[in-house]
């Protein structure tokens, strides 16, 4: 696209930049004189800046600022500032970072792919992490994020965490819980829940240890990512895909529910071994009643075969429950100070209720042992009776 174009789709589209900042005094004039190459519509949220921040910001009467008096985070300037562009009439916002990592030059790779785009998306920069001079604990902390939002949402996606992004205004969320960097992590996530399009858009990053300021706390942010990937994830098993589920049901008739949401393909023969074993882990597991829920909840998030993972999962039939509980009892004795020999006592539920504890610890070992043991095995057979199925 040429520089008209661009500028013309941004002014078309209703497209902001917005640029959060904060203490990036070497690199921030850089990035905004390379954005108001394309768009003088920019909105820089001044996060509580206390080096010369302000005082750049007061040579570019162009663009719209917005100066914090204190510093609370990342997500909270971004939520502001999304806040700034709706009233302003913006549909979407290209958010940028101020460390200098981003290529203002990349902005037209985004509203290109926006305008290719027949339906709202939110289009996230993928950073190549392999190239030299990326930070180590920045690669495995992207590998970490794609992994849980994967889990959460379904969708696969290279680089979760750049902050180069564009939002579609009206369909992200209106409010939110987080105030920092898993700010960036919230908003993805529920707006894929919204069933908005998430897609990545390969982009340039630069990491230069002399300019680049990182406010990324690596203890307290990525205990406080690590609290919310896990309240997200307990969401997804218990209301997002269980409220899928029953959609895709409403939606369809029975006969295609059933062929393409419960049944799908038959799957290789190491797909159905997984399916097996996650059966046999859920029915082994301590979550009594909610058993086929959750095998069937997480056969549809992992694509596996949900038939099998359901006969699996019966491995807990009421003649086996005993068994079941003094198996788990047994196995979870050695991990705290109760009664390691069940044999001597009635098996009955007062007996699970003053053991608590050390049931829940021994039936999850039991599942995740059982599991992999079922999973093995099963491979090893159905790769013996069809070896061309893998």
């Amino acid at each position: 696209m040429t520089f008209s174009e661009v500028q013309n789709a941004i002014d078309k589209r209703k497209i902001c930049v917005l640029v959060p900042t904060y203490n990036n005094e070497k690199t921030l004039r850089r990035v905004i004189d390379g954005v108001l190459e394309y768009t003088k519509n920019i909105i820089v949220v001044n996060d509580g800046s206390s080096d010369s921040t302000l005082e750049i910001l007061k040579t570019y009467p162009q663009i719209s600022t917005i100066n914090l008096p204190e510093n609370k985070g990342k997500g909270n300037g971004l939520k502001i500032g999304f806040r700034k562009a709706k009233e302003l009439g913006f549909d979407h916002a290209i958010t940028i970072d101020s460390d200098g990592q981003h290529y203002p030059d990349d902005i037209p790779v985004f509203v290109k792919a926006l305008l290719d785009e027949e339906e709202d998306i939110l289009l996230i920069g993928n950073r190549n992490m392999s190239q030299d001079g990326i930070p180590k604990k920045s690669s495995f902390g992207n590998r970490f994020s794609n992994f849980w939002f994967w889990f959460e949402t379904g969708i696969k996606l290279e680089d979760t965490q750049s902050g180069y992004r564009l939002y579609p205004l009206h369909k992200i969320p209106k409010k939110y819980f987080t105030p920092k960097f898993e700010f960036e992590i919230e908003i993805i996530v529920r707006t894929a829940w919204k069933h908005v399009q998430v897609k990545n858009v390969p982009i340039k990053v630069l990491y230069d240890p002399a300019e680049r300021v990182s406010h990324f706390r690596p203890f307290k942010d990525f205990t406080r990512i690590s609290i919310l990937n896990t309240i997200l994830v307990i969401i997804t098993l218990f209301y997002i895909i269980p409220r899928n589920f029953i959609r895709n049901f409403r939606k369809k008739s029975f006969k295609q529910f059933i062929k393409e949401d419960v049944l799908e393909s038959d799957g290789s023969n190491r797909t159905k071994a997984f399916s097996i074993a996650l059966g046999v882990f859920v029915g082994l597991s301590p979550f009594w009643g909610f058993h086929t829920l959750l095998v069937i909840s997480l056969s549809v998030l992992f694509k596996l075969n949900k038939i099998l993972a359901f006969v699996a999962s019966n491995v807990s039939l009421p003649p086996f429950i005993p068994f079941i509980i003094a198996a788990a009892l047994f196995l979870g004795s050695p991990f705290l100070s109760g009664e390691s020999n069940i044999l001597t006592q009635d098996l009955n539920f007062d007996l699970v209720k003053n053991n608590l504890l050390q049931y829940v610890i021994g039936s999850l070992i039991l599942a995740t042992s059982m599991s992999f043991v079922s999973g093995i095995a099963s491979y090893l057979f159905l790769n013996k009776l069809n070896p061309k199925n893998n």
